[in-house]
């Protein structure tokens, strides 16, 4: 049962704004009546996963997520299998928002993955995570974001519990136009917990303000279940603002 329970969060555990594959998550929300599709890619010598998030802001202040995970895994030999898990559930409140140059912004989410699904990324059990996110802006253009999270995880198994801290420590620093580099440090994921102390860095993009392209690649460095080297790729798509109440839609003259 242990060995089973150390394969699944190694291979699951690496998978907003501070968009995935990017772990660490920022002090942002998707915004009052946008909505955010999330889709993001991930490789390693033992699986590949497909991540997908749809979020919507019903305030200025909230942004709730529902996502899914399907993929190709080995849990426990060489032959590889399909697998899903379903679903992802998410809320996030924005505490205060960062200002450039000013105080950090604060934010704070909770959610879980409940045990829907099939094969080795399928949730072992019922559980819940929580985590608060800070981040710090320098410069008018948001020239570099540092972010800081900490957070904790609960999945509960038939017969036993398991409990684990994480955190993370990242960067977004802009270079030319909308190209900035990024880089990250973490222990564990709010999704899925169960790695030692990781690395990535790669690239982002923003196309414009509703689509932006990130590419990166990581390492475990750390602790008892290092996670194998990883690549990834993942595209944050927002929409414009909808569900326009009358007294918005303009009126012709």
């Amino acid at each position: 049962m242990k060995n089973a329970i150390v394969i699944f969060f190694l291979f699951l555990s690496v998978q907003s704004q501070a968009v995935r594959p990017f772990i660490t998550d920022d002090a942002r929300v998707v915004g009052w009546r946008l909505a955010q599709y999330e889709t993001w890619f991930r490789f390693d010598q033992h699986a590949w996963q497909h991540w997908n998030m749809v979020a919507y802001g019903p305030h200025k202040r909230w942004e709730l997520a529902l996502g899914f995970i399907h993929g190709v895994a080995a849990p426990q030999t060489e032959h590889k299998e399909y697998s899903y898990a379903i679903p992802l559930l998410q809320a996030k409140y924005l505490i205060k928002e960062y200002k450039p140059n000013g105080l950090p912004g604060v934010a704070v989410a909770a959610g879980s993955f409940l045990p829907g699904g099939n094969g080795a990324f399928k949730a072992p059990g019922p559980g819940a995570f929580a985590y608060m996110a800070v981040t710090q802006c320098f410069g008018e253009h948001e020239n570099v974001l540092i972010h800081g999270n900490l957070g904790y995880n609960h999945v509960r198994y038939p017969e036993s519990e398991y409990n684990v801290m994480t955190w993370g420590l990242g960067t977004q620093i802009r270079t030319i136009g909308g190209l900035h580099v990024i880089g990250e440090a973490f222990s564990g994921d709010p999704y899925v917990p169960g790695s030692g102390m990781s690395v990535q860095a790669g690239f982002r993009h923003f196309v414009n303000n509703l689509i932006q392209i990130d590419l990166t690649a990581g390492s475990g460095i750390a602790g008892a279940y290092k996670l194998p080297f990883w690549y990834g790729a993942g595209v944050r798509l927002v929409t414009e603002r909808f569900l326009k109440k009358k007294s918005e839609i303009p009126t012709k003259i």
